[in-house]
């Protein structure tokens, strides 16, 4: 399906995606990263959208609710939310993580702009109630506010490769997903986030 120019949709659909360094395209060129790959696949597409790079190596949820405001600007019709992998690896409580995704979502909403959320698969490495509490933030949220939901950022690759096969798909700190892991990725999430656009007023 192709987005076309229409009487009802003539102007550029603007997506801004908000995250960390897995949106910002840490350690990749610039065009190898998740917003130019995304890019890619929506003009491949047909897709009239722009994607913003709202990515930020190291940003935590709270950094990301700091800079919501400024990254909603006029001209951004939709955000993708994808944050709380470093809260994660911080051991930062859940229960914080979610006030400020919570308050990044009513932001947008309070300007009247589209969110979809991507969430996280964390480890149990703090505990059995630690994971279970951050696991549940992004389905929560999504129901909260009627917003698209990605599970996880990385679950492609999983099931692409397997547990055993994923760190093929990682640069060599194991966490961050090289160019043919993003690839994986973005083939992943493009009809979702082709979806998401479409659904936008």
């Amino acid at each position: 399906m192709t987005i076309a120019a229409s009487a009802a949709q003539a102007e550029t659909v603007t997506i801004a995606a908000l995250g960390d360094s897995l949106v910002a395209g840490y350690g990749l060129e610039t065009a190898e990263g998740f917003v130019p790959q995304l890019q890619a696949w929506l003009d491949a597409a047909g897709a009239d959208v722009t994607v913003i790079n709202a990515g930020l190596s190291g940003d935590t949820t709270a950094g990301g609710l700091a800079r919501v405001d400024w990254t909603l600007t006029e001209d951004v019709d939709g955000l993708i939310v994808a944050l709380g992998a470093n809260d994660y690896l911080r051991g930062l409580p859940p229960g914080l993580a979610r006030d400020n995704l919570d308050g990044i979502m009513a932001a947008a909403a309070a300007k009247d702009v589209d969110t979809m959320i991507v969430g996280l698969d964390v480890g149990a490495n703090y505990g059995a109630d630690y994971k279970a509490e951050f696991d549940a933030i992004y389905p929560e949220l999504a129901a909260t506010y009627d917003a698209p939901l990605v599970p996880s950022f990385f679950a492609a690759l999983i099931d692409d490769a397997g547990q055993e096969g994923l760190l093929g798909y990682l640069q060599g700190d194991g966490l961050h997903p090289t160019a043919e892991g993003v690839a994986v990725i973005v083939a992943a999430l493009g009809p979702e986030v082709l979806a998401f656009v479409e659904g936008i007023d």
